[in-house]
């Protein structure tokens, strides 16, 4: 009986054994790698920056999340939608340009690992005018003619912007005679030029025509007059995951990504 009772125990062992060797090594793969990649699978890559290049980053992470399996998570926007959960998960701060991202590092010091930064790619001015371009916008001395009401963006990586081309033609005063109105966001500027219908045209980058091209026509400038700026990324310094944040920087700087950008309106 003693014998029996101990021939059931030692097969039930067998047996669970057995099973339990063959779940963990379910697809061939070991325990350990299993649940290696579902850690993995459950990582989200928290990127956060201002509205401007959030299509063709946004873009691409999903094009990085379909390669990797790791997903990432793009919010982008006037920096006071977002900051406030930035600081508590961010892993990567992107800007609009050099001068933006500085300006991010001088507010929030605490924030970005400066060593990190890395630029993706330069993006140019051009003006934006409406479908069909009614007032017949062809270059920057159009923008000094009588009748002619411009929306100025004094801010959100365009500080500045249509000063430099203007000064370059000696067209400052001739341009700001025509400002019509000053905002400090794009995501402003894009709701008054659609509601506001006798704004005529936004001097900003390029890109932003393929946000719009709804409601806007693009009239580029030639290439001897282009102003470009760039488009920083950096990793934070609170991420817990910087080998895959890093991975994802390191993504955005493949021709594959390059050719992304260059659809959505960068050089």
């Amino acid at each position: 009986m003693k014998k029996t009772v101990f021939l059931a125990a030692l097969l039930l062992f067998v047996f669970t054994t057995a099973g339990m060797s063959a779940y963990a090594q379910m697809d061939g793969k070991p325990a350990s790698q299993a649940t290696s990649n579902t850690s993995q699978s459950n990582k989200v890559i928290r990127v956060y920056g201002p509205g401007g290049p959030l299509g063709p980053i946004k873009e691409a992470a999903e094009q990085f999340s379909a390669e990797t399996g790791m997903k990432v998570e793009v919010t982008a926007g006037p920096e006071g939608n977002w900051i406030g959960q930035a600081k508590q998960d961010a892993d990567i701060i992107f800007g609009g340009s050099v001068y933006m991202l500085q300006d991010f590092i001088f507010n929030h010091p605490e924030m970005i690992d400066t060593k990190s930064r890395t630029e993706l790619y330069p993006r140019a001015a051009g003006i934006l005018v409406r479908k069909g371009n009614p007032k017949k916008i062809e270059s920057l001395e159009d923008l000094t003619k009588k009748g002619v009401k411009i929306i100025d963006v004094n801010g959100a990586g365009q500080l500045g912007l249509w000063e430099d081309l203007a000064g370059r033609k000696g067209l400052i005063e001739g341009i700001s005679q025509n400002i019509n109105l000053s905002v400090k966001s794009s995501a402003e500027a894009i709701e008054r030029w659609k509601s506001n219908a006798s704004l005529d045209a936004w001097i900003t980058y390029e890109s932003w025509h393929y946000r719009l091209q709804d409601v806007t026509d693009l009239v580029e400038l030639p290439e001897e007059e282009k102003l470009y700026r760039g488009t920083p990324i950096a990793l934070t310094k609170i991420t817990d995951q910087k080998k895959e944040a890093q991975q994802f920087i390191d993504y955005l700087r493949t021709e594959k990504s390059h050719q992304i950008f260059r659809k959505w309106g960068w050089k």
